[in-house]
Order: structure tokens, then C-alpha cells, then sequence
């Protein structure tokens, strides 16, 4: 296991990620207060997919340099605000997320299924008045 490439790879992924969270910040504050510079940005966002925030953000700068550092500067603000307390919420949410995968698995591992069960129809009750009657029958 290759803990630098699993990190490098997780920082890349992360990156993207708050890449598509700043554009998102963006176009909604644009969307209140410059709608036309809002629909450009929906309509490259949809031209340019995220996938790779940094490929993303070049391709924006050759089109408008002054979005793209927009997004930079919301982008570094998020992953400030993050930094703190991420580490922290990350160990605890997997921790939480391996223990409920762990108990269902066991739950579905500990449940007991009678196969006769699963076997037997069920057959309609014999009515209370055919059964006195039959009763009745037999005692004549």
C-alpha cells in the first residue's frame, strides 16, 4: 500500500471537488447580482466538465481570467474554513460509516431463516360452523 500516492490522489480528488463547490459559490452569488456573467458561467461549466479542477480552471483563464480568479480565491477560502477541523471529521465519519457497514453485515449474518418456514402453505382455516357440523356427523 502506497500511502504518498493514496494521499496525493485523495488531494487531487479533494481539490476537484472544492473546485466544483467554489463554481457553485460563485454562480450563485453571480446569479443574484449579474445574471448574464451567471448564465456564461453555467453554460462553460457545462461545456467544461469538472473532472479535473485544475484542467478546468486553465481552460476558464484562457476564457475569463477574472471568474477564474474568483474561483481560485473562493476555492483557498473553503479549504481554509476546511483544513481545521477535516482531518478530524474525516476519521470520525469513516469510523461511524465502518461500524454500520460492520453491524447490518453481521445482522444479515446472524439472521435465522427456518427452511420449513419458508416451505409451508398456508392453508385456509376450516370454518367454526363446518366444524360443529363434522363434530355433530361423527357423534351420530
Amino acid at each position: 500500500m502506497d500511502l504518498k500516492k493514496i494521499a496525493k490522489d485523495t488531494t487531487k480528488t479533494l481539490i476537484t471537488y472544492l473546485t466544483y463547490q467554489a463554481v457553485r459559490v460563485v454562480f450563485e452569488q453571480l446569479d443574484e447580482t449579474e445574471p448574464k456573467r451567471a448564465y456564461w458561467l453555467h453554460q462553460f461549466a457545462a461545456r467544461e466538465t469538472i473532472k479535473d479542477g485544475e484542467v478546468f480552471l486553465e481552460a476558464l483563464f484562457r476564457e475569463r481570467q477574472d471568474l477564474a480568479f474568483r474561483i481560485l480565491t473562493v476555492r483557498e477560502h473553503i479549504a481554509e474554513e476546511l483544513a481545521d477541523f477535516l482531518p478530524e471529521l474525516l476519521r470520525t465519519s469513516m469510523q461511524q460509516a465502518n461500524t454500520s457497514q460492520r453491524k447490518q453485515q453481521l445482522e444479515r449474518m446472524t439472521q435465522v431463516v427456518d427452511p420449513e418456514a419458508s416451505n409451508i402453505q398456508s392453508e385456509p382455516l376450516p370454518d367454526a360452523v363446518s366444524d360443529v357440523e363434522s363434530v355433530a356427523e361423527a357423534e351420530e
